[in-house]
C-alpha cells in the first residue's frame, strides 16, 4: 500500500540531519519512497491512503542497540546491597551478579523466558523503538544460550519489531569451568559457535508486517568480509553478531581475540563490552577486528578513541548502567567527539547493572550525566545505533529505500527527546509502513 503521511515536522536523522518543518513522507511496500517539504511533493501523486499527522514530529523508529532483554528472575537484593555500599565487582566475585541470573535462566523454559521478556520488550515498543538488539549470555552452556537466542527470534515473530541477536557466551565464566577459562573459550569457538550458526529458529507465525520484505540473506559462513563501515547483512539463523565481555572480572584480550578470530572465520561481525570497570585493552582489540561497536567505555583513552575512529566502530554509551552502579568515571565524550567517533545510546536492559527498559530514560541520562546534546542523543538512537548493528543502509534514517519505521511524537521541539523523565510523548509507532501502535495525541 502506498501511503502519504502529511502535515508533519520531520527529522530525517540521515547524514545531513535534515529537518522539514512542513514535511511529508511517502511510503510503499514497507519502504520510504520519498521524504521532503510538503510543497515539493511529486505532481500527480495518487496514494492509496493519506494519514494526517496534525503537525506532530516524526523521527525514524528508535533503535535500542544494546540490551540483555531475555532473562529470567531479577536481582533486586543485589541492588539493595549495592546501594548499601557493596561493589558490583565484589558481588560478582562472590558468585552473584551475572551468575545469579544464569542460575535462574538455566531453570526457565523457552515459554517462561518468552513470557518474562515480553513486558520488557513492550515497554520499549511503546516508546517508539522499532529495532532492538538482544544478547544471549545468561546461559553459559550450549542449551540455554540456544534457548535464549530462539526466544529472541520468537519475540521478533510475536511483536512488530526487528531483532538483531548477539551471541555473548563470553559474558562470564560458568561454575563448571571454574579455573578453566581458556578451555571455556575453546569450547565456545570449536563446538558451540559452529553448531549455533547452523541452527534455525523454530517456525513462528509472523505479524502482518512481517520482516518488511527483506531479502533472504546468506548464512554466516557465506559472508565474505567484516567491515564496520558498511551495512552487515542480517543472518537468518540464530546469531547476527558475536559479543564478548573484555574485563578484569570477565575475559582477557587474548581470550577475546581467539573468539574474534573464530567469529570472523565463520563470517560473523563482532562487538565488545569494553572499558566499563578498567582498561585491559578491549577497545584496541575490537578496533583491530573492525568491530561494529564498543560499548560502555568509561575507562577508554583518547588513543582508544582514535583506534575506534579508524576502524569505524561505534561507541555505545550506557548511562543507565553508569547510574545504577553509581560509577564516577565518565566515558570520554570529548575524546570521542574530537576523534569523530559515532556515538550511540542504549538501555543495556538487564537485571543487574541496568534494571530498566526505557530508552527515553537512557536518552535523558545521556544528556544529563554524560553531557550529550539533544542532536547527539537523537542520532545515537537512530542512525548511529543502526551502524552499531550493521544496519545503517536499511534503518535508522528517513530516506528513500530505507525501512518505513517511524516514531511520531506529540512534542513542540526535538529538544524534548531526552528531556522528559517518566513521561512518554510517543503517540504513534509505524513499522514497515504499517501503524503498530497509536495513542491519543
Amino acid at each position: 500500500m502506498r501511503t502519504l503521511w502529511r502535515n508533519a515536522r520531520i527529522a530525517t536523522c540521515d547524514d545531513q540531519a535534515r529537518v522539514f518543518e512542513r514535511g511529508a513522507l511517502l511510503t510503499e511496500g514497507g519502504k520510504v519512497e520519498w521524504v521532503g517539504d510538503d510543497r515539493a511533493l511529486p505532481s500527480g501523486l495518487r496514494p492509496d491512503r493519506m494519514i494526517e499527522l496534525a503537525g506532530r514530529w516524526v523521527t525514524p523508529g528508535l533503535i535500542d542497540c544494546h540490551t540483555h532483554l531475555v532473562f529470567a528472575g531479577q536481582r533486586a537484593s543485589e541492588f539493595a546491597r549495592r546501594t548499601a555500599g557493596t561493589s558490583y565487582s565484589d558481588i560478582a566475585r562472590e558468585g552473584g551478579g551475572i551468575l545469579s541470573t544464569v542460575r535462574a535462566t538455566r531453570a526457565a523454559s523457552e515459554e517462561e523466558l518468552l513470557r518474562q521478556s515480553l513486558p520488557r520488550l513492550d515497554s520499549l515498543l511503546q516508546e517508539g523503538v522499532t529495532t532492538v538488539e538482544i544478547k544471549s549470555g545468561y546461559g553459559l552452556d550450549f542449551a540455554t544460550e540456544e534457548r535464549m537466542l530462539r526466544v529472541a527470534r520468537q519475540l521478533e515473530a510475536t511483536r512488530p519489531v526487528t531483532v538483531s541477536t548477539s551471541y555473548l557466551a563470553a559474558h562470564a565464566l560458568p561454575p563448571e569451568f571454574s579455573g578453566r577459562a581458556d578451555e571455556y573459550i575453546d569450547t565456545i569457538c570449536n563446538d558451540w559457535l559452529p553448531r549455533l550458526i547452523r541452527a534455525r529458529p523454530s517456525p513462528q507465525p509472523s505479524p502482518a508486517s512481517g520482516r518488511g520484505g527483506e531479502t533472504p540473506l546468506p548464512l554466516a559462513g557465506e559472508v565474505a568480509s567484516i567491515d564496520a563501515t558498511a551495512s552487515m547483512p542480517r543472518v537468518r539463523g540464530l546469531i547476527d553478531c558475536v559479543d564478548a565481555f573484555c574485563e578484569n572480572i570477565a575475559f582477557s584480550t587474548a581470550q577475546c581475540e581467539r573468539l574474534y578470530a573464530k567469529a570472523v572465520a565463520l563470517g560473523l561481525p563482532v562487538r565488545m563490552h569494553a572499558e566499563q570497570l578498567s582498561n585491559v585493552g578491549g577497545s584496541q582489540l575490537a578496533a583491530s577486528y573492525g568491530a561494529l561497536s564498543c560499548d560502555h567505555l568509561e575507562y577508554t583513552t583518547e588513543e582508544d578513541a582514535a583506534a575506534l575512529a579508524t576502524a569505524g566502530s561505534v561507541a555505545v554509551l550506557l548511562p543507565v548502567a553508569f547510574y545504577a552502579l553509581a560509577e564516577e568515571r565518565l566515558p570520554p565524550v570529548a575524546a570521542l567527539r574530537k576523534q569523530r567517533v559515532r556515538i550511540a545510546v542504549a538501555t543495556d536492559c538487564n537485571p543487574g547493572s541496568a534494571p530498566g527498559a526505557s530508552l527515553l530514560l537512557a536518552m535523558n541520562m545521556a544528556r544529563r550525566l554524560f553531557g550529550l546534546t539533544s542532536g547527539e542523543v537523537l542520532a545515537g538512537v537512530t542512525r548511529h545505533a543502526a551502524a552499531a548493528l550493521g544496519l545503517q543502509s536499511a534503518r535508522g534514517a528517513l530516506q528513500p529505500g530505507y525501512a518505513a519505521d517511524l516514531a511520531v511524537w506529540s512534542i513542540d521541539s526535538l529538544d524534548e527527546l531526552g528531556y522528559w523523565a517518566g513521561f512518554n510523548p510517543c503517540s504513534m509507532v509505524v513499522r514497515n509502513g504499517e501503524i503498530a501502535l497509536e495513542r491519543a495525541a
